[in-house]
């Protein structure tokens, strides 16, 4: 089977779903005309046109605004912002609208709704374009929060969202668009991921510790897993892909197989998804741990603009392998 990028991917989601149900719309800045920052949108304006696939001015408050209350309507809106850290410029309408009108309204209205951008960093983007948003965002009642990692995820999900009836944080990554794999069932438009499940790929031999991450670090971890392969130490990788619902089941299943859990993010470490995340862990699956819980986290500091530098705040396979080292030492 021919592999696809990330960005084909997404483009492939998007199209079936706009094909699929005509209340389905994408709108952002430079999603039409110029097929979108980052190429996902890539012909969409030119095969349903422009009322489906919406230039916007750099105004996110007012075309996320404008969404929300077509979702309100009964539409489904794709809303693409350039990048996460741009969201804040919405954040009224995300946090005071569009996840809480569900609940505000008694149930009167739904929110059919998806926000979708690229997070973190992206190589010499500077402080204000590299954020990580998952712990803001999972932290707000009403959300549900994705974080995908291959082509294949990517698609199922992104069509997950679309068609859920709740509003929907889809986070991609600077750096994951041109990832390659392969599709999982292609030719199949109505094929879906559940939302709130994880997917575990296993060591070939027993492990002796699972690494619990999401995004773009499910590469990373990969790369250490083969480092730790070569060292003599099996690792189970468990890519969480929602979180929020999380996968509590997947999680619990990895404490009790291998005892021991390191946790890679590239959120840095205060109050963050991680942080979180190891203590959920340990209030759900303590008597099955042989070891504390370990957090691996980008350093606490704005990221650098020079490219030298960002890697050295970044998480690594070097500082996987030596927390992995120490689980199991």
């Amino acid at each position: 089977m021919a592999e696809v990028t990330v960005r084909e991917a997404l483009n492939t989601a998007l199209a079936e779903e706009l094909a699929r149900d005509k209340n389905v719309f994408l709108i952002g800045e430079e999603v039409g005309h110029y097929n979108g920052a980052y190429k996902v949108s890539q012909h969409l304006m030119e095969r349903f046109g422009e009322d489906r696939v919406i230039d916007t001015p750099i105004a996110e408050s007012g075309f996320a605004g404008l969404a929300i209350g077509a979702a309100m309507a009964g539409l489904r809106p794709i809303v693409e912002f350039m990048t996460w850290n741009f969201s804040f410029v919405a954040i009224d309408q995300l946090i005071n609208n569009a996840a809480k009108m569900h609940f505000m309204s008694g149930g009167q209205f739904k929110l059919p709704i998806v926000f979708r951008a690229p997070q973190g960093a992206g190589g010499s983007l500077s402080a204000q374009h590299s954020s990580i948003l998952e712990g803001f965002y999972a932290y707000t009642p009403g959300l549900i929060v994705v974080a995908p990692a291959t082509p294949g995820d990517m698609r199922g999900l992104l069509k997950s969202a679309i068609r859920a009836d709740n509003p929907v944080i889809f986070l991609e990554h600077e750096k994951i668009y041109a990832v390659k794999g392969e599709l999982d069932d292609p030719e199949n438009t109505d094929y879906l991921i559940e939302l709130g499940s994880a997917r575990l790929y296993e060591s070939e031999t027993l492990a002796e510790l699972t690494i619990i991450t999401w995004s773009l670090n499910l590469h990373l971890a990969r790369l250490a897993a083969d480092k730790l392969k070569a060292e003599g130490i099996a690792a189970d990788i468990l890519d969480l892909r929602t979180l929020k619902p999380v996968d509590s089941e997947a999680i619990l299943q990895a404490a009790q197989k291998t005892h021991r859990l390191l946790i890679l993010q590239e959120g840095t470490p205060v109050a963050s998804y991680g942080a979180w995340l190891a203590y959920h862990i340990q209030d759900i699956a303590f008597d099955e741990l042989d070891a504390p819980i370990k957090v691996i986290s980008a350093d606490d500091v704005p990221m650098p603009y020079t490219f030298s530098l960002e890697p050295q705040v970044l998480p690594s396979v070097e500082k996987v392998v030596a927390a992995a080292k120490e689980l199991v030492g």
